[in-house]
C-alpha cells in the first residue's frame, strides 16, 4: 500500500510562500488504479514526484509498503554525462536489481540503436524518454507512476508502450494522470480532483469529470 498522510507541498516565490498541497491524504493498495484529474498547474505533477519520493513534502509523510517507480518518461535522476547503458547500470544499483538482460531489455524497448552508447548530452528529450520508459519497463515496481507518458515518441512507440504497461503489467498497481477522459475511464476504478491545493475523491468518473469541468469553466 501506498498511503501519503496529510501531505503539504509550499513553494517559495517573489510573492510569497504558496501552497500547491494542502493536507492530502490518500492511499493506494495493490493492482488498484487510480486517477488524478486538475488543471495545469493545480499540482498533479507535484504530487507524483512526491509519491515516488523524488521530491520531498513540505509537511506530512508519505509510506510506501510496495516497490514505486519514477514518474514514466521522467530522467530528472540521469547522469547526463554517462552513456545510457551506464545509467541502466547506475540505477539498477539504486533499486537492488541485477543487470542481467536489462540492457537488451532496454535496448529492445527503448529502439535508440548505437545512442545507447552515447552520453546523454546527446540524447533528444524524445530519446530521453525513451530511455527512461525503457529502464521503467525492466525494472519489476509494484506500482507505476503514469504523468501522460504515453504520449512520448511516434503513434506507433505509443501504441508499443500501451501494451507494454496496460496489457502486460495489468496486475500492477497504478497512479495516472491525465487530462484524456478515455484514458482515465478506460484504466481507472477511482479519480481524484485536485484544486486549490485541495483532493477530493470520487467512485463515479462521470461525476469527477463534471467536477472538472465545472473548475475549467471558473478559469
Amino acid at each position: 500500500m501506498i498511503t501519503l498522510e496529510s501531505v503539504t507541498k509550499l513553494y517559495d516565490t517573489r510573492r510569497g510562500p504558496k501552497t500547491v498541497l494542502d493536507d492530502i491524504n490518500l492511499s493506494i493498495d495493490r493492482s488498484e488504479k487510480i486517477g488524478i484529474l486538475g488543471r495545469n498547474g493545480a499540482g498533479k505533477s507535484t504530487m507524483i514526484r512526491i509519491i515516488s519520493g523524488a521530491e520531498r513534502p513540505t509537511q506530512g509523510k508519505v509510506h510506501r509498503s510496495m516497490s514505486v517507480s519514477w514518474p514514466l518518461a521522467f530522467g530528472g535522476a540521469f547522469q547526463t554525462g554517462l552513456t545510457g547503458v551506464d545509467n541502466i547500470r547506475f540505477i539498477c544499483r539504486v533499486y537492488g536489481v541485477s543487470t542481467k538482460d536489462k540492457i537488451e531489455i532496454v535496448d529492445n524497448f527503448a529502439e535508440l540503436g548505437a545512442y545507447l552508447y552515447e552520453p546523454l548530452q546527446n540524447y533528444s528529450s524524445g530519446m530521453l524518454s525513451r530511455l527512461a520508459f525503457g529502464i521503467s519497463m525492466a525494472v519489476d515496481f509494484d506500482c507505476f507512476l503514469i504523468d501522460e507518458v504515453v504520449a512520448v515518441g511516434d503513434a506507433r512507440f505509443q501504441e508499443k508502450s500501451r501494451t507494454e504497461l496496460f496489457e502486460k503489467r495489468q496486475h500492477k498497481a497504478m497512479i495516472i494522470v491525465s487530462h484524456d477522459p478515455g484514458f482515465i475511464r478506460e484504466h481507472c476504478t477511482r479519480v481524484y480532483v485536485l484544486e486549490n491545493g485541495k483532493i477530493t475523491s470520487f467512485v463515479d468518473v462521470d461525476e469527477a469529470y463534471h467536477c472538472y469541468h465545472r473548475i475549467l469553466l471558473l478559469e
